[in-house]
């Protein structure tokens, strides 16, 4: 999810956007775990993507 894609949701949409991105790092995580990924960046790019949406959360 691209930045400009962030800016224009609203604090509702980040928070759930927020949510379904940390389940999503969660099941990576626990794939990953189990056995390996066939693209292990997913979980780098999740991270980033929810670090990017706790910035655009705290800057409203």
């Amino acid at each position: 999810m691209k930045q400009s894609e962030i800016k224009k949701l609203s604090k509702e949409d980040l928070q759930d956007k927020l949510s379904e991105y940390k389940n999503q790092l969660d099941e990576l995580k626990m794939t990953h775990t189990i056995s390996p990924l066939d693209n292990p960046l997913q979980i780098k790019s999740a991270r980033r993507v929810i670090a990017r949406l706790k910035t655009a959360l705290s800057n409203e």
